[in-house]
């Protein structure tokens, strides 16, 4: 074998990677179901060869949406200058359950191959980032270690997901923007909550 055919090789399997790739991120986009099948379609490839890439559905979509993802800063844009983590919290959950319900499709399917083989990095964790980001204001006001800060983390990353909002949706039959307007209600209450009964230390003047 030539180096010449060992390159144009590489090269085509490069090409190919990209494709599905592509193709998955295109699909994410629609908010439709998003399938392995679907995908290999798109991505002009039969579904073998796009197993032969990706072992599963859950690799792919990690790595078609990487890029989709926006930081905690860029999606707080609009109470970036608020100190009021009842506000901030507000906003990000509004955000985050935006994101989800446009791009519910790949979040589901995410969500359905990840089930049977959970793992601390089998999904992104953007809410984890939006939630920390969001109470910022509070680290120095409180104990970042302390028992009710942690359990305030913990409520709201319960609240503020996509498995609050399908089940919002799918079981108790609500509107997708009443779904939201619930869930963003709920996470502001926890906040609201925390801060009334840990008032924590006062901030010094500059």
């Amino acid at each position: 074998m030539t180096e010449q055919t060992t390159s144009g090789r590489v090269n085509q399997k490069l090409r190919t990677h990209r494709a599905i790739v592509a193709a998955a991120a295109e699909l994410s986009r629609t908010g439709r179901e998003v399938t392995m099948p679907e995908i290999a379609k798109a991505a002009l490839v039969s579904e073998a060869t796009a197993y032969r890439y990706f072992p599963d559905l859950a690799s792919l979509l990690k790595e078609a949406i990487a890029g989709q993802l926006p930081t905690p800063a860029e999606a707080l844009k609009s109470v970036e200058g608020s100190e009021d983590p009842v506000e901030r919290v507000a906003a990000a959950a509004e955000f985050l359950l935006r994101h989800v319900l446009a791009r519910q499709g790949v979040v589901r399917a995410m969500i359905a191959a990840t089930v049977a083989h959970p793992g601390p990095a089998a999904r992104p964790g953007l809410r984890f980032g939006l939630i920390e980001d969001a109470l910022a204001p509070l680290a120095a006001t409180h104990d970042p270690d302390s028992p009710a800060l942690t359990q305030l983390h913990r409520s709201l990353a319960v609240v503020v997901s996509a498995e609050a909002l399908f089940t919002l949706i799918d079981l108790a039959g609500l509107d997708p923007e009443d779904a939201i307007a619930s869930a963003v209600s709920t996470a502001a209450t926890l906040t609201r909550a925390f801060v009334q009964e840990n008032p924590g230390r006062r901030k010094r003047k500059k």
